[in-house]
């Protein structure tokens, strides 16, 4: 499992132009899977994710967490992280996990940050054609595998 995480001022996903998620301060999460992934990585990486210390603090060092400055979530999945670039110039998607398991780890990482971590979680749409827009603050991104 995989996600890329993007400090935020804000952000917001749209499928056929409307809004579906939007968050102000706090971060856009992509999420990706791949075939032998389980909950418990999805486990690790909700904590570890929304103990992540990258807010300023009143010293200028990033040493705030999500609950510290009442940051809230964005997490929108993508297969797409998995995408092998190793042969050719046309990408396999071959190492991302089936649709069925994606969206159950999906779900289960958006209510773990949100039930076990009380953060505000906002998601996109599993497989649909989305737009998704955002205000980078810093920009801080970050990638974390388990």
């Amino acid at each position: 499992m995989k996600i890329v995480v993007q400090r935020v001022k804000n952000a917001k996903v749209e499928v056929d132009k409307k809004i579906v998620g939007k968050i102000e301060k706090g971060f856009l999460v992509l999420l990706g899977v791949t075939h032998n992934d389980t909950k418990e990585e999805a486990s690790y990486l909700a904590k570890k994710l929304c103990n992540l210390r990258v807010f300023e603090d009143e010293e200028g060092k990033m040493n705030l967490g999500l609950k510290d400055v009442e940051g809230e979530l964005l997490i929108v999945s993508q297969f797409t992280l998995y995408a092998d670039c190793s042969k050719g110039n046309r990408p396999s998607f071959i190492s991302a996990a089936k649709p069925e398991k994606a969206e159950e780890l999906y779900n289960y990482f958006c209510e773990k940050c949100n039930k076990d971590y009380g953060i505000k979680v906002e998601k996109g749409i599993f497989g649909a054609d989305m737009k998704v827009s955002l205000l980078n603050d810093g920009p801080v991104t970050i990638i974390i595998e388990k």
